[in-house]
């Protein structure tokens, strides 16, 4: 069977969350229930068997890799380019991986109420629809993430610039399988210090 990758995008500069916290390096690598944001990511990534898992860093580098230090089976590809907005990452990420992967999950650094369960059902799904270019979790009726993009877009991620992600890439396209979600974690992000409090205090 096809392998599925992991693209984690953990370049951001975290602005909102710093501004709030001007002493954290970036929000990512902010503690939540003892394990760093997105440790809970790459965790729940190597738990769904996603091969590889690539983690793209920027600002505050090292610090995330620190954060990273013993998960195993990750690989970190850097992004200089990060402040020119998300889609830098994106493509980065994606040049990087393998010429056999049928498809990447784009996870996003911020969102640790994202399980392997969910990216379970997800790789399901798209592996049982023919033709489908991608899958995406849905809550409520709202599009969440992550993304699980098909090879076949690889090339569309390459032409993406500024802030534009895998949601923008995927907007009004045919072959997009919706996956009903659980619970809201494929809605939850962490931008403040305040939405990482409310979420430790599971609100």
């Amino acid at each position: 069977m096809s392998r599925l990758a992991g693209v984690i995008l953990a370049a951001g500069s975290a602005s909102r969350y710093r501004a709030q916290d001007p002493a954290a390096a970036t929000k990512v690598v902010a503690p939540l229930e003892g394990a760093p944001l997105v440790r809970h990511v790459a965790q729940a990534a190597r738990a769904a068997g996603l091969d590889p898992v690539i983690v793209v860093t920027g600002h505050a580098a090292a610090a995330v890799r620190e954060a990273l230090g013993d998960v195993e089976g990750l690989a970190f590809v850097h992004n200089a380019d990060h402040e020119t907005g998300l889609a830098s990452s994106l493509r980065a990420g994606v040049a990087a991986l393998p010429a056999d992967c049928a498809g990447a999950f784009i996870l996003l650094g911020d969102m640790p109420r994202v399980g392997d369960a969910m990216l379970r059902k997800l790789a399901q799904a798209f592996r049982a629809a023919p033709g489908a270019c991608a899958a995406v979790p849905v809550r409520g009726g709202v599009r969440g993430n992550p993304a699980l993009i098909g090879a076949a877009l690889f090339g569309e991620v390459a032409r993406l610039s500024g802030d534009a992600g895998a949601r923008k890439l995927l907007a009004a396209r045919d072959g997009v399988v919706e996956v009903e979600a659980d619970d809201d974690g494929v809605l939850v992000d962490v931008d403040t210090p305040d939405a990482l409090k409310d979420l430790s205090r599971g609100s």
